[in-house]
């Protein structure tokens, strides 16, 4: 009976001792990770000032689009962040790792958020993070935000302007976190129409702080597509003063010209950007192009009506007019000769007929000479005008500056 207690307390001590000696051989990565995922730490790490910092000690920020017509830009940003669980550190000594890696959905994770984005998701860019032996944590967020932004399209196509992409956590007041961003870097920065010239990071205080995206319009496709077609067309339509201005060939190519340029702005005007504080001038640009052109229509029209006629008054018929040669004709052959006295009248009658005609010529060779001059002096004055309101125009839309404020989100 002695012997049997004693094989009993045996075999108790050496069931404890295997015990503890399981409990200290596994001291592998992934036993520190499973020891450290028990713990079920899922809210956030509060201090004493219940303030936690929440450390950004990188941002890639990426444009995807320039929405023209809605006036939204389209962004990306991966974000590294770093913040400090105190309960998640542990003993180099037991564990000899200085970092393990730990399943996202395990632990906490701060929440960032685009104030001003219209549509705002944060997404983690892998399903683990990395967890240091002082309990620090590292992991990277994946950012896509739709920013409600008016861009400055008063230039277009030369148009440029600074978008602000304000970054926050999910509350700054009380029991929430502070945001230390430290480097932003733009990548891709060409995107459609758009250039992504530089991003800067800003504050307007310690707790507003905003990504400022400055973007510039790519000119060399919208030159071509809108501004290059309305300058043809009006030097076509200067050039069209070499034709005649008998025969009807200039009024009928200025009345092509007018509806070619109607179909060419219902065609843009899908392509033209949407209207803002600072409408875009390039709608301004094509309304005076039509003006002029139809103008220029109308003036042809009228010299030509005052080259053949020498009038202006549409409604009353020309005056002086000689018969037609026929009717002359008819009446020279039927006019009998039977006496001097009707042959010298008859003479006369010949004599002013002549005379009728000549001065019927003479009238409208000056008509015509008139109105050739008038068309001349149109036509100069015409390409004087049109070449300095287009040089005029290219220079308010590359100079003129419309300010914007993009910060009306912030009150």
């Amino acid at each position: 009976m002695l012997r049997f207690v004693r094989n009993w307390k045996a075999l108790f001590l050496l069931s404890l001792l295997y015990v503890g000696c399981g409990d200290a051989v596994c001291t592998s990565r992934r036993c520190l990770a499973e020891m450290l995922i028990k713990k079920g730490l899922l809210s956030q790490p509060q201090t004493e000032n219940c303030t936690h910092v929440i450390n950004v000690p990188f941002i890639e920020y990426q444009t995807l689009a320039v929405n023209t017509k809605d006036l939204r830009l389209v962004n990306r940003l991966l974000a590294t962040i770093e913040w400090l669980d105190p309960e998640l550190k542990w003993n180099t000594s037991d564990y000899d790792y200085e970092d393990v890696v730990l399943p996202v959905e395990k632990v906490w994770t701060p929440e960032i958020l685009v104030t001003n984005g219209i549509v705002s998701t944060m997404k983690h860019n892998s399903k683990d993070l990395l967890v240091l032996s002082d309990g620090t944590l590292r992991h990277s967020v994946v950012i896509n935000a739709e920013v409600n932004c008016e861009v400055n399209l008063f230039n277009y196509p030369f148009a440029y302007d600074s978008c602000p992409v304000a970054i926050q956590s999910w509350s700054d007041t009380g029991c929430g976190s502070k945001l230390v961003i430290t480097k932003v870097y733009s990548a891709d920065g060409s995107q459609g129409n758009w250039k992504t010239e530089s991003v800067e990071l800003q504050n307007k205080s310690h707790s507003r702080q905003y990504i400022l995206v400055n973007l510039r319009i790519k000119p060399t496709n919208p030159f071509v597509t809108l501004l290059m077609p309305s300058i043809l067309i009006l030097l076509a339509d200067m050039v069209s003063f070499a034709l005649p201005l008998g025969g009807g060939e200039r009024n009928g190519f200025k009345v092509t010209l007018v509806l070619s340029f109607t179909v060419f702005l219902n065609i843009l005007n899908d392509i033209l950007p949407g209207d803002s504080s600072c409408s875009p001038i390039i709608r301004t640009h094509f309304c005076i192009c039509l003006v002029l052109l139809v103008f220029s229509m109308l003036v042809s029209l009228v010299l030509t009506r005052l080259a053949k006629d020498g009038s202006l008054i549409f409604f009353c018929g020309s005056k002086g007019t000689v018969p037609d040669n026929t009717e002359v004709k008819a009446d020279v052959s039927v006019v009998q000769i039977s006496s001097p006295e009707e042959d010298g009248g008859m003479l006369k009658r010949v004599v002013n007929f002549l005379e009728a005609v000549d001065a019927d010529t003479l009238k409208k060779d000056r008509d015509l000479k008139f109105a050739n001059h008038l068309d001349k002096t149109f036509f100069w004055f015409y390409s004087i005008g049109g070449t300095m309101y287009f040089i005029a125009m290219i220079i308010v839309m590359v100079q003129y500056r419309c300010v914007v404020n993009h910060f009306e989100f912030w009150y």
